[in-house]
């Protein structure tokens, strides 16, 4: 496997990690970046562009990253905070009075971001046109009756975390999420990220699908907990209706639904601008900063853990990032950040000033940590133990 790109003297099991993704893991294509203290320390990429393809991938070539765009959209919030234009501890409701319904009007704006909520399904799934349309998703999810009281519990919002942010933003700020996000993250800080592709960076997407992995040594696959298990195939479990929100699945390679709005699900990203963001979360790159220290002890302060109602294993959130968990390891007890579904990952961590990016075209079974970006993660910290 050719893989190209450059890492800084300390940081060579990072290439060593990436290169076996290739070979043992199954990487098909893939990029990793990694930043330090705002200095680009890593940045590799290698395999085909298309998860089917042969033409390869280039620097700059961009996935679509699923839930890691979560991450993005978290700042959005945080930064309106920080400005003072939105107050985490005021009602949703003051914001969007048509979210009031059903016993909804005491869930608090800090509630959608760290997945307490209690509307991670909707009673009628949305076609992938309708979840598309903010004004028709955004109403359906205020017509939604809690799964829970708001606040009591967690269980991740797999995809209603679109338009919970999307319309909270919208109803604050008068401008969508994926603008908010170009004209106040992306533009400043140069970043090779969209939530909503435009469409002059459509040629620089690859195509993506689901893959098997390959069998782990010995021919052993790594099995998931029966409670897992049985959750994903009852229909009428959270678990199954949290990701079938939207039915049937979108194409994720049809152009509309890549310059679609989701911010729970559909950013596209190269590992550099997922790194970047993250690395402008914790301190400056290029002169440019995004969080203040405060915002980020906001961000990764405790917020919801243990058993979640929708995973149903014990996940760990802040506000609007994951944190380091059994559920999802980052680097540190002090990381936080967002995977997406089945392999991509981006996460800052504040001690060691990491940022950390890596998208893939080929999506595992995985949820919220993927052999492929564990690995690497293992890689950095080794690099910076070293």
């Amino acid at each position: 496997m050719d893989v190209n790109g450059t890492v800084a003297e300390g940081f060579e099991p990072v290439r060593e990690a990436f290169v076996r993704n290739f070979e043992l893991l199954g990487d098909r294509g893939a990029a990793v970046t990694v930043y330090r203290d705002g200095r680009r320390v890593v940045d590799l990429w290698g395999g085909s562009r298309d998860v089917d393809g042969t033409e390869p991938w280039q620097h700059g070539t961009a996935q679509i990253v699923r839930s890691a765009t979560k991450g993005v959209a978290a700042a959005v919030l945080l930064l309106l905070a920080q400005r003072g234009e939105l107050d985490l501890d005021a009602p949703v409701g003051h914001y969007w009075p048509e979210y009031k319904e059903h016993g909804k009007e005491h869930t608090l704006v800090r509630h959608l971001l760290a997945h307490r909520a209690g509307v991670p399904v909707l009673d009628r799934p949305l076609t992938p046109a309708e979840a598309v349309d903010p004004d028709l998703a955004a109403a359906a999810v205020a017509r939604q009756a809690p799964a829970w009281e708001p606040g009591t519990e967690h269980g991740y919002h797999a995809h209603t975390y679109s338009w919970l942010t999307g319309e909270l933003v919208r109803r604050v700020t008068g401008r969508t999420i994926g603008a908010w996000i170009a004209d106040e993250i992306a533009g400043p800080l140069g970043l090779d990220l969209w939530v909503g592709l435009p469409e002059t960076e459509t040629g620089r997407v690859g195509r993506v699908a689901q893959v098997e992995a390959p069998p782990a040594p010995g021919g052993l696959r790594t099995r998931p907990k029966r409670a897992v298990s049985e959750a994903y195939a009852d229909p009428e479990s959270l678990t199954n209706r949290a990701f079938e929100v939207i039915t049937p699945h979108a194409d994720e390679n049809d152009p509309a639904y890549r310059a679609a709005v989701l911010p729970a699900s559909n950013g596209i990203a190269t590992a550099d601008g997922l790194a970047r963001f993250y690395a402008a979360l914790i301190g400056e790159v290029d002169g440019v900063g995004l969080f203040s220290p405060d915002t980020v002890s906001a961000a990764r302060t405790e917020q919801s853990a243990g058993p979640d109602r929708v995973l149903v294993v014990g996940t760990r959130f802040g506000l609007g990032y994951m944190l380091h968990g059994s559920a999802s390891p980052l680097l540190s007890p002090g990381s936080f950040g967002h995977p997406g579904r089945g392999g991509p990952l981006g996460f800052a961590d504040p001690e060691s000033g990491i940022a950390f990016g890596y998208v893939t075209n080929g999506f595992r079974k995985s949820v919220t940590a993927d052999a492929r970006a564990q690995a690497l993660v293992r890689a950095v910290r080794a690099s910076i133990d070293a």
